[in-house]
């Protein structure tokens, strides 16, 4: 088996920005600064040799950070940036982020699209201009979205087909409360689609925090994996997000039981190969 890749993980630094979302009581346990140092010897213990840096913030300023953080880290092998989607300036901000330090290292762009207040914003004309920009200059475009914006999602990949997406945190289904429709079915149809791929992450915090376990997962992984096929599903760790609900080595353990049926390759697919050939991750 090749070794792992983490394709979905964060990292923030408060005394450059603050993270307005960490408000709360809830989020205290997160609520400091996280590095690439901070995860990589978790990372390094659960054979993890690669990863994907995920914006976390729809502010400029960070997407040269991370791109720096690649540039100084090994263990960063992609990073997933932010632009503002509905700039008529979209194609030269991309343009610009590829020439900056660290630019090789862009591969996909990303917006909070479950913040906002309108659940067809992904069916704006000046976001599907912005879909289009994102695609020419060659990335991917993630989908950070909640179920009820999963129908404005199928409409954008049936008719944007040239654009590569991938589905963060398997759409964030209704975990806690034990919901699987009609979330299942628009999983299904979505992943008739070979535009998208599917990160399975994020679902350990979408649970009950405290008392979620690998069976109560089990029916949403089975969904994702059934619809989308190992070869179009690709593990992520949404660290430090994870730390909320569990530590990172009980997440990487959880997905391997969940997935223990699947033959050799197939597990080797979602654990590296599906990463490793989206984001352009050499093997390792």
């Amino acid at each position: 088996m090749t070794s792992r890749v983490d394709a979905h993980h964060h990292i923030w630094d408060l005394s450059v920005r603050d993270q307005p979302w960490l408000e709360g009581e809830a989020y205290a346990p997160i609520r400091r600064t996280f590095t690439v140092d901070d995860l990589a010897p978790e990372a390094g213990a659960a054979g993890v040799s690669a990863t994907v840096l995920v914006q976390t913030l729809a502010v400029p300023g960070e997407t040269p950070e991370l791109l720096r953080a690649a540039v100084d880290h090994d263990l960063v092998a992609a990073v997933t940036g932010w632009v503002e989607l509905t700039a008529p300036s979209v194609a030269d901000d991309l343009a610009a982020l590829r020439s900056r330090i660290g630019g090789a290292y862009l591969r996909a762009i990303r917006h909070p699209v479950q913040d906002e207040p309108d659940p067809d914003w992904l069916c704006r004309t000046d976001v599907r201009r912005g879909l289009r920009a994102v695609a020419e200059a060659g990335l991917g475009y993630e989908l950070l979205i909640r179920p009820p914006q999963l129908p404005a999602a199928l409409r954008a990949v049936e008719e944007l087909d040239h654009v590569e997406f991938v589905l963060d945190h398997c759409a964030k289904p209704y975990i806690a409360d034990g919901v699987l429709e009609p979330w299942a079915s628009q999983i299904r149809r979505l992943a008739t689609h070979a535009n998208i791929t599917c990160k399975l992450s994020g679902l350990v915090t979408e649970a009950d925090w405290e008392r979620w376990s690998p069976e109560s997962l089990r029916p949403y992984v089975d969904v994702v994996v059934e619809a989308f096929g190992p070869d179009r599903l690709m593990f992520g760790s949404d660290w430090p997000v994870c730390l909320l609900a569990g530590s990172y080595g009980r997440w990487v353990q959880t997905v391997d039981k969940l997935i223990a049926q699947l033959s050799p390759d197939e597990r080797t697919a979602i654990t590296g190969g599906t990463a490793r050939r989206f984001y352009g991750i050499p093997k390792g």
